[in-house]
């Protein structure tokens, strides 16, 4: 059986070349469920036929804008919050910005929005663009693709290096160096972390927070469910939870009763272990708490680095507290309690989808999610909730997924933490993983990577390369520089690929090695 062939179109529009790889498919290889987004967050489901291989290459050339305007009606189970569009909407408008790992984009085109902002993301099901039939090429060959790679991975600025190159439509591997070397794997460690997260809770998994009220103390509780994302802000996007909506349900809750004044507490008790990440007081991360808003920033940035408040849950409380004066609800100064049985909900608010969560994380590096999310994992699985739990409750999702594993590390969920180690065989498999139909799920590990020349910590980068075609994750420590995401080589196959280098000196010069790497890698055929 042959498909539609849909080759990234390299002719008279750019802005197309751009989202080639945006709207290139992660499709099912066999017997694949089509999820369709019915607008209400609700999807259809339909079955589809079995083809012998679910590659698609890009025909474009016919299509123009409509490839970037119609794919949104076939885009997967997440479209209903928007992310399709959003990318679609940056592909077509967006002056590239310098894109940091970690870093603050404030005064570029990338300037960070005064509330969260669902992350662009790409479809996972693409059928139907009027492409060609066509049979898709063999998979790139391993001697050819060494000619390629090698001479620009052995470039001296990348230090001791560790690579792999798969083919996601049958899981093998077509190139490696060095590809079961455990190395500090910086921010890639975030897909470990997707994938965990994801696998440990589902797609569709919500962090709810609460007020409850003790009865016998009159004492309303503001209840941590680890959501750094929690906003306390005017204005912010529809679905993310507001720290305002939920003052503006637990007054009403309470005129309800009669109440008119209360002791007001909040409880912490979610997590355990060391608040503070190893590497200590630093802009990149809070102190890890479940209740925080803002993600404790004390500027209206919502990511990169930012100062942060020394105490995030206190604050939030602080904040809850002001909000039910509002309201004409007097409340005592917050302090640390717990949420007793006896207690009864005023009110909750809840997250977007983990779906969304993971792709922010992703999209944006977001240290604060990232280290959430491993906690979520770890209490999910009974694990628990501080850093040896998150680290253990991974590694114990990923073993269950049979990807390699062998001198692998998870100190962290963020990447932070220079102890973490990771291997480019570990990286590849996680990504093959998330494009497999059999898990769809851990999609969003996929649809959440940054677009190159796009968004995310990609946003400036591949200006003169594989701008639209690349979808990665970054990582950036002092002396370590990695890059691990898909790639759309020139017939249209996709690949995963892994690229880590530590050891570095100048972090600029080992960035362009790995951008050079993965631009040599979408421009080939390599047989």
């Amino acid at each position: 059986m042959v498909v539609p062939e849909l080759r990234p179109w390299r002719a008279a529009r750019p802005h197309v070349v751009r989202i080639a790889h945006a709207v290139r498919p992660s499709l099912a290889r066999v017997g694949t469920t089509v999820r369709r987004s019915t607008g209400t967050g609700s999807p259809q489901v339909r079955r589809v036929s079995r083809p012998k291989t679910w590659q698609f290459t890009a025909t474009a050339a016919t299509a123009g804008l409509a490839l970037a305007a119609g794919v949104v009606t076939a885009a997967g189970p997440w479209d209903s919050s928007g992310q399709r569009t959003a990318e679609r909407d940056r592909a077509v408008t967006l002056e590239a910005a310098r894109g940091t790992d970690h870093g603050s984009t404030r005064g570029n085109a990338g300037t960070p929005p005064r509330e969260p902002r669902t992350p662009p993301s790409a479809p996972s099901v693409l059928t139907g663009l009027g492409g060609t039939a066509t049979t898709v090429k063999s998979a790139p060959g391993g001697k050819a693709l060494a000619a390629v790679l090698d001479p620009l991975l052995k470039d001296p600025a990348l230090g001791r290096r560790s690579a792999a190159v798969v083919d996601v439509a049958t899981g093998r591997r077509l190139y490696g160096t060095g590809s079961g070397d455990a190395l500090t794997p910086a921010s890639t460690t975030k897909i470990a972390t997707a994938v965990a997260a994801l696998s440990a809770m589902g797609a569709d998994h919500r962090l709810t927070t609460r007020a409850t009220f003790e009865p016998d103390t009159r004492e309303v509780v503001l209840v941590g469910g680890g959501d750094p994302t929690l906003t306390a802000r005017e204005k912010t996007a529809p679905g993310w939870a507001s720290l305002r909506d939920l003052a503006d349900r637990t007054a009403a809750a309470l005129g309800k009763r009669g109440v008119r004044q209360v002791t007001l507490s909040y409880d912490t008790t979610l997590y355990a272990g060391d608040k503070r990440h190893p590497i200590g007081v630093n802009p990149n991360i809070a102190e890890i708490s479940p209740l925080m808003a803002d993600e404790a920033r004390t500027d209206d940035s919502s990511s990169g680095p930012a100062a942060r408040v020394p105490d995030p849950a206190a604050d939030a409380a602080r904040t809850f507290g002001d909000l039910l004066k509002k309201h004409g609800i007097k409340a005592s100064p917050p302090g640390p309690s717990k949420s007793s049985t006896r207690a009864s909900t005023l009110a909750t608010v809840s997250s977007p989808p983990l779906a969304t969560l993971v792709e922010r994380m992703l999209t944006n590096s977001d240290n604060d999610l990232a280290e959430a999310l491993a906690r979520h994992t770890a209490i999910a699985t009974g694990k628990r909730a501080d850093f040896e739990g998150a680290g253990a409750a991974v590694r114990a999702q990923l073993q269950r997924l049979k990807v390699p594993l062998k001198g692998a590390a998870f100190r962290d969920g963020s990447g932070l933490d220079r102890r973490d180690r990771l291997t480019a065989d570990l990286l590849t498999a996680l990504l093959v993983k998330a494009a497999d139909p059999a898990h769809p799920d851990l999609r969003p590990a996929l649809t959440g990577l940054p677009v190159a020349g796009f968004t995310g910590t990609l946003s400036g980068r591949y200006a003169d390369g594989a701008a639209g075609v690349v979808r990665a994750k970054t990582g950036t420590l002092t002396g370590v520089n990695t890059l691990a995401g898909t790639v759309v080589d020139k017939d249209g196959r996709l690949l995963a690929f892994a690229f880590l280098a530590t050891g570095t000196s100048s972090a600029g010069a080992a960035q362009t090695a790995l951008d050079k790497a993965t631009t040599a890698l979408s421009a080939c055929g390599c047989r």
